[in-house]
């Protein structure tokens, strides 16, 4: 949308409905842990993880949208940017850690839902029963052809989760009001790294800005909506885990929603101590439940896209040609250099077509797939519509349909097989899969692409993020699997604390007073 003097607009609803699939992926079941990073690290080791990640995960998903711009127009999923930068195992490691990341979150999600439910209504079905009516809640959004299409409930999913945080803080600070000194963790170097599994988890941006990036009609303007989205998101995460920190202190659940309610008994006692309303638990557990269900289908899209063109030849483009840094190079500084210097924001409006003067040259090479897509979209300013999205699921519904359901009938078995260690899968999925995909890939495939033309300042921090973010994966990933695979029957009921605040609440408030 542009202003009436020719200018760009500095946020228009394309960019918001972006923003809010970007939000909805992002802003979820990572924000329910955040409170217990503080709990297992302490605040102050806690907030610099946070501030690490926070600056790893902004700068990480930035560069890799500015990489999906200069990329041909061929390039249209993540594992096409993979290829084109690296090659067939660009491609390999991109696709295997985008589909672990778009795959195993699902399944965590369903195994989340199911407890919920069973928080809804106890004593009703057995959490497989559960599993699969989920499962089954889903299905109607993700025959969703595609994610423009479904920013409305991508809004919906934004709120539910919000609200749900919300609720859950304002429950656990009226119940522990008037509480002395919170107790202080047991700080150890497994406890700090083991933030790491959740942090990874909380910011996984980068597996769908291929796709929201292709959907758009104005890519260019993709880099400002990143930036926007993820800074608001951390500013909200902070928010959260201050104040669950502030009430229980090192005795929080890994799962904030898990300290308001016992989810082995939910119209008893708290694991703190208290019975909180049950009204207010209702909300807070229906609210995000209807961010699960959403955000279930945003985080599908990718593998649903792949599939389609795997299983069903749909999505068929040009030959993606490997990125050559002798004969390339050049045309990825220039736009590079564009993009620095933001003037295309001024002229990325879309003119009226028939008053646009288009090259020969230009036609063939947008025909050819060897166009960037930033050049497309300041030469040829095409507008993307819903109904230009939808074309290809209109000749033969039924086929995407019936994959689509496989897929999720496939998640919902190994939601089944991991639905008793829901928190060590949230870990085991963040430290593996969201830090490859999320952290290490857009990094590689930057430096891969800009090695020439980076700042000494680019170069260094994106050295210090991949070894950073890599070495703490790899340990985050042998303690969670541990967990995974070979569970022990630990039952402390507040693990990060010292001993003496282990087993019993270190406060309860007298509720016959005041």
């Amino acid at each position: 949308m542009s202003t009436s003097n020719g200018k760009s607009a500095f946020f228009t609803m394309e960019d918001a409905k972006a923003s809010f699939n970007l939000f909805c992926c992002v802003c979820g079941i990572g924000s329910l842990a955040m409170p217990s990073n503080y709990a297992r690290a302490g605040p102050f080791y806690a907030s610099v993880a946070l501030a690490f990640m926070i600056f790893a995960n902004t700068y990480a998903t930035l560069k890799l949208s500015k990489v999906m711009l200069v990329a041909p127009s061929s390039v249209k999923t993540y594992g096409d940017l993979g290829e084109w930068a690296l090659g067939k195992w660009g491609r390999f490691f991109t696709v295997v850690s985008q589909m672990g990341v778009c795959l195993l979150v699902p399944c965590a999600f369903l195994v989340l839902g199911s407890t919920l439910l069973d928080v809804l209504f106890p004593d009703s079905f057995s959490q497989t029963v559960w599993i699969i009516f989920m499962a089954l809640m889903v299905v109607p959004v993700c025959l969703i052809p595609t994610l423009k299409e479904s920013a409305g409930m991508a809004f919906a999913g934004c709120m539910g989760t919000i609200v749900a945080d919300i609720i859950a803080v304002i429950v656990l600070q009226w119940n522990m009001r008037g509480h002395g000194s919170i107790p202080s963790p047991d700080i150890t170097a497994h406890q700090v790294l083991t933030c790491f599994g959740n942090l990874a988890l909380a910011y996984g941006a980068a597996i769908v800005v291929p796709d929201l990036q292709r959907e758009h009609s104005e890519p260019q303007r993709m880099p400002r909506v990143v930036v926007i989205t993820i800074l608001f998101i951390s500013g909200f995460f902070v928010a959260i885990a201050l104040a669950g920190y502030t009430a229980g202190g090192c005795q929080l659940s890994g799962n904030i929603l898990y300290s308001i309610v016992s989810t082995s008994d939910p119209l008893g006692l708290a694991p703190l101590g208290f019975t909180a309303d049950r009204g207010a638990v209702v909300m807070a557990y229906l609210f995000m439940q209807v961010h699960i269900s959403i955000a279930f289908s945003t985080l599908m899209m990718p593998p649903f896209f792949m599939a389609e063109r795997l299983v069903l030849g749909m999505h068929q483009g040009p030959e993606i040609v490997r990125f050559n840094g002798e004969a390339d190079q050049a045309n990825v500084d220039l736009d590079m250099e564009i993009q620095e210097k933001r003037s295309y924001m001024q002229s990325s409006t879309p003119m009226d077509p028939a008053n646009r003067q288009v090259s020969a040259s230009s036609l063939v090479e947008k025909a050819e797939g060897r166009m960037s897509h930033l050049r497309v979209a300041l030469e040829f300013g095409e507008e993307i519509t819903e109904e230009q999205l939808n074309e290809p699921y209109r000749k033969n519904p039924l086929r995407y349909m019936a994959l689509r359901i496989c897929i999720i009938a496939i998640l919902v078995v190994i939601a089944v097989l991991a639905r008793k260690r829901f928190l060590d899968l949230q870990d085991f999925t963040g430290a593996t899969a969201h830090t490859t995909s999320c952290l290490l890939m857009p990094l590689i495939i930057y430096m891969r692409v800009s090695w020439k033309s980076m700042t000494i300042f680019d170069k260094g921090a994106s050295i210090i993020c991949i070894v950073v973010c890599a070495f703490t994966g790899c340990y985050v990933m042998i303690h969670a699997g541990e967990h995974l695979f070979a569970p022990s029957d630990d039952d402390t009921l507040f693990p990060y604390c010292e001993e003496e605040f282990m087993n019993e609440p270190y406060y309860i408030r007298n509720n016959s007073t005041n």
